[in-house]
């Protein structure tokens, strides 16, 4: 399936059901599949160093792993000859020049030495299946859009998060978080569309429930682009393959009540700074209260592995990684000021996107929900 269908596909065809709903737990990655990858190396707040080190973890883990490095070419060179695992799996693509965090997307799309562009181009040649990158978000977006360009049907391509929830799977999918803080009715069906999509195939939901966030539940409540997005959410939810529960308020974002949170790139970046604030402040506050007296430090120990449990449910860097939604490739936003551990796990969803097919899957649903407008029209 190429990633412009020349026909749209009906929800009830076998492609549409082989695109989108076979694939079993996160991603239902086959074993065995080989995967190249293109990263950014010089985009993060930390540096190649940490870069490289995310690399040589996910390569330790994964066999099936090569990766083309984008960057300065004498700094890489030296970083990765000190990983013995990278030996042969690493191609390293000279750049010289870099996105900064303050630099002005509409500047950065425009500049075609950098290793921003270099990654986003490789995937773009069919060189590799996915890119990473830890760089500045926006010029990240508005790069690949221009050299990736959106698929058929979609006007605002979105990033999707894994969010840690009371859900059996252990997360919820929340978008946009970030890639536009403008949203109209039109574009949240479409976020809907993309997000349940993902969760069908990142989380093995086969019907995943849909919430559109709001400041309250009754359908008095909201801004008007919300209320009108509520009726054509609930009225595609047959199309999209997705239950849809209806609005949902900030305190259900962890719950086990939905599975999929649509909401505008403005409120979702809002949410999920302050998630991720709150659990590394949940988390300092631990450590410094394990620590005031002598008893407590004993408790501390008795609790260990309770603690190392809570640790792990509630550090961010675990699902790092923000999904680009709606793009023709799989691109990846690593944190800005990930270190090895959470470079490694961009690495690993960008994987899982690339060994599925990920993005054939969502153009073929994007495809029959604009079909499905078009009906209805």
């Amino acid at each position: 399936m190429s990633d412009q269908p020349t026909s749209p596909l009906p929800s009830s065809s076998p492609a549409l059901a082989a695109a989108d709903g076979e694939a079993k737990g996160r991603l239902g990655v086959l074993i065995g599949t080989k995967v190249t990858l293109s990263i950014d190396a010089m985009g993060g707040d930390s540096g190649p160093a940490a870069i490289v080190a995310g690399i040589s973890r996910s390569a330790a883990k994964n066999a099936n792993l090569n990766f083309i490095v984008h960057g300065d070419e004498a700094e890489l060179t030296k970083l990765v000859k000190k990983r013995k695992n990278l030996k042969n799996r690493v191609e390293i693509r000279a750049t010289t020049g870099v996105v900064t965090m303050g630099e002005k997307p509409s500047m950065a799309m425009r500049r075609t030495d950098t290793s921003m562009r270099s990654a986003i181009d490789a995937v773009r040649d069919g060189e590799a299946q996915a890119v990473v990158s830890c760089g500045n978000t926006g010029a990240l977006m508005a790069t690949s859009m221009i050299r990736l360009r959106k698929l058929e049907g979609v006007n605002r391509p979105a990033i999707a998060c894994l969010w840690p929830s009371r859900n059996a799977g252990g997360f919820n999918v929340m978008l946009d978080v970030g890639a536009d803080i403008r949203a109209d009715q039109q574009d949240l069906l479409q976020y809907a569309m993309m997000g349940a999509s993902y969760a069908r195939n990142g989380l093995g939901l086969e019907r995943p429930r849909v919430g559109l966030l709001n400041v309250g539940t009754e359908e008095h409540k909201g801004r008007a682009e919300l209320k009108v997005a509520h009726e054509m959410i609930e009225k595609a939810a047959g199309i999209g393959s997705y239950e849809y529960v209806g609005f949902v308020e900030g305190g259900d974002i962890p719950s086990d009540k939905v599975d999929v949170i649509v909401t505008d790139g403005f409120t979702g970046n809002v949410a999920l700074k302050t998630g991720e604030g709150t659990a590394k402040f949940v988390g300092d506050s631990l450590k410094t209260a394990f620590k005031a007296t002598p008893l407590s430090r004993i408790a501390a120990l008795l609790a260990l592995t309770s603690l190392r449990r809570l640790q792990k449910r509630i550090d961010p860097r675990r699902v790092n990684g923000g999904v680009f939604l709606g793009l023709k490739g799989a691109v990846v936003k690593s944190h800005g000021s990930a270190d090895a551990t959470g470079v490694s796990a961009a690495i690993k969803l960008a994987y899982e996107l690339a060994a599925t097919g990920f993005t054939d899957r969502l153009a073929a649903r994007v495809a029959s929900a604009a079909a499905s407008t078009q009906t209805d029209d």
